[in-house]
């Protein structure tokens, strides 16, 4: 029993494919084979990008399917070669392998091992909350360099040129020069298979665009003989399938390598997550990240053992299966066997495929990733995450996207830092009509307690912004129009206080003590009590100057006597569950009204 259990465990897929309905079947076929005829093309068209075989990337279609569908949480992923993947494979490989194919294949097999690895080693370590470390506008900013990267980097092909430039700035300079060099009966197709692909949408939604498109290429070619118009053909594939071979890998290759790897994992794996957890979402259900994580570095292995290359969740494929009814992960099983029967049964066809018309797929998939707009609402919304997408773009188009993900990486924990170091000192004020309390940003109209500055620090009081804090209370005091008598500052947000915390409220308190101001603590009482206690400060002056609520300190204020106290309390009931009314009329901008309300159940 203790076997199955841990089987069950290193394979979660594995028990519901034991349980598997035959009810499910015809859908799963269905879908199965609607996946597998949009990877074929996709396939051999990303492995153009990762500068490797179209068989590497129909082997990347098998194995890690497999695998997948037994070692995933997701009932409806498909994974395999992906754009980014494979730009970033390109990007780490082609330097080290200088023009020598045979090394190409060779160090993108070992990448892509290596990366399994570090999957695996971070499944084990349960790192699979990373996937949230790399922040959304990261990712909107590296798909967007990338897609106009791979864009950019198809114009040669569509147009039967042959580009000097590998940096975008210098290809996009080098775009009018090849245009003049441009191939006619090159520019011809590509303009044909731009017509099919985008009328295909319009004609039918379940037939993929990109296969009809390659399909009709390929018999143009043959029928044709565009090869002996110079129009450039893939060639033959290998057919069969592939021999299953361990990667011979030297120690100082594995130095090498070793930093791009791990950089590929998490963006593999942070891209799939987006793709899983939306779907489970949609569909209502959930995936366990670090065993997603492990799932994502055995499909990496086989794939790299299989002679493929680096694969990961294809927000597409697993588009494709959710809109053909596929219910479990025999859908990816099915595709993967569609793939395998392709490659038996022979390949010769597909030597006739033009690249000019992977050229268009890849344009037509790289727009797809391509999401500019989302600039403006960053732009509207937060200014930080604007600077975060913008420069991991802009870093992936000078530099490549493995320097610009460190970058950027970098400059996020940077803002998280400043973030957490100086944190807003908001100033709360009563506004006539809606109960709870609010930042004054908010309603510069509403007008304060005269003698009363309500002080709400949005962060934990601890050693490296204790100052900080400090400086932002004198400096709240200053602003004031009128004397201030009492500062009342508000507990809730601070989650946690040390010893550096708990000195600077006694030197703030002795402060302003000598300018007349009495220091008040609000909410957290029992909290701040076992600080005090903790950290060995028993200031008997600031624990009786402590009240369980903001309420009940600014009606201290008033001078309210004890004999309220159940007065008190039915009011500060009512305050914590307002009215539908005022909640209807809340502003949506932020949630300060739970804020204050979380005072009052404190």
């Amino acid at each position: 029993m203790p076997a199955i259990a841990y089987l069950n465990r290193l394979l979660p897929g594995l028990q519901p494919l034991l349980k598997y309905r035959a009810a499910d079947l015809p859908h799963d076929i269905s879908a199965g084979l609607a996946v597998a005829a949009v990877s074929i093309p996709v396939a051999i068209a990303y492995a153009e990008i990762a500068g490797l075989s179209p068989s590497a990337g129909l082997y990347s279609s098998i194995l890690p399917l497999i695998v997948y569908a037994l070692a995933g949480t997701s009932r409806q992923m498909i994974i395999g070669p992906d754009a980014a993947t494979c730009a970033m494979i390109a990007a780490v490989v082609a330097p080290m392998a200088a023009g020598n194919s045979g090394l190409y294949l060779s160090f993108s097999i070992a990448l892509t091992l290596l990366t399994g690895i570090f999957c695996l080693a971070a499944s084990f370590l349960r790192l699979g909350a990373l996937a949230d470390f790399l922040a959304r506008p990261i990712l909107v900013g590296l798909l967007n360099g990338i897609a106009l990267s791979i864009m950019v980097g198809q114009i040669g092909k569509v147009l039967g040129s042959k580009p000097q430039a590998s940096r975008l700035f210098r290809q996009l300079l080098e775009i009018p020069e090849l245009v003049l060099q441009a191939h006619m009966p090159t520019v011809l197709l590509s303009l044909a298979c731009v017509l099919v692909m985008a009328v295909m949408p319009r004609l039918s939604q379940r037939l993929p665009g990109s296969l009809v498109t390659m399909a009709l290429a390929g018999l143009a070619a043959y029928l044709l003989r565009l090869d002996e118009m110079g129009v450039a053909l893939i060639g033959p594939v290998a057919s069969g399938l592939p021999s299953l071979e361990w990667p011979d890998l030297q120690l100082h290759e594995v130095g090498d390598l070793a930093g791009a790897a791990a950089g590929l994992a998490l963006v593999l794996f942070t891209s799939g997550m987006l793709t899983a957890r939306s779907f489970a979402e949609r569909n209502r259900y959930d995936i366990d990240v670090d065993r997603e994580f492990a799932a994502f570095g055995l499909a990496n292995i086989v794939a790299a053992v299989s002679q493929g290359f680096a694969v990961t969740g294809s927000s597409s494929r697993t588009a494709v299966n959710d809109a053909n009814g596929g219910r479990t992960q025999m859908v990816g099983i099915v595709a993967a066997v569609a793939v395998a029967l392709l490659l038996l049964a022979g390949t010769d066809w597909l030597a006739w495929l033009p690249i000019p018309a992977l050229g268009v797929v890849l344009i037509f998939a790289s727009w797809s990733l391509l999401d500019l707009q989302v600039f403006r609402r960053y732009h509207q919304v937060e200014r930080a995450a604007l600077l975060l997408g913008a420069v991991t773009m802009l870093g992936v188009l000078a530099f490549g996207a493995i320097k610009a993900i460190v970058l950027a990486v970098t400059l996020a924990l940077l803002m998280f830092v400043r973030r957490v170091a100086r944190p807003d000192l908001e100033q709360l004020v009563t506004v006539r009509g809606r109960p709870g309390l609010y930042n004054r940003l908010l309603f510069p109209d509403a007008r304060p307690i005269d003698g009363l500055l309500l002080l709400r620090f949005c962060g934990p009081l601890v050693f490296f912004n204790a100052s900080h804090f400090r400086s932002e209370v004198q400096r709240a005091i200053a602003r004031q129009a009128a004397p201030v008598e009492r500062v009342v500052l508000d507990l809730i947000p601070m989650t946690n206080i040390d010893i550096t915390g708990i000195d600077m409220l006694e030197r703030l308190d002795e402060e302003l003590a000598v300018q007349g101001i009495v220091l008040t603590l609000a909410g957290r009482q029992i909290e701040f009590e076992r600080w005090l206690q903790v950290t060995g400060h028993p200031d008997e002056s600031l624990r009786q100057r402590a009240y369980p609520t903001m309420r009940q300190a600014i009606r201290q204020w008033h001078g309210r006597d004890e004999g309220a106290a159940e007065e008190d309390a039915e009011s500060e009931a009512e305050t914590a569950a307002p009215t539908r009314e005022a909640v209807a009329e809340a502003p949506p901008a932020r949630s300060d009204e739970a804020g204050g309300n979380g005072n009052e159940r404190a």
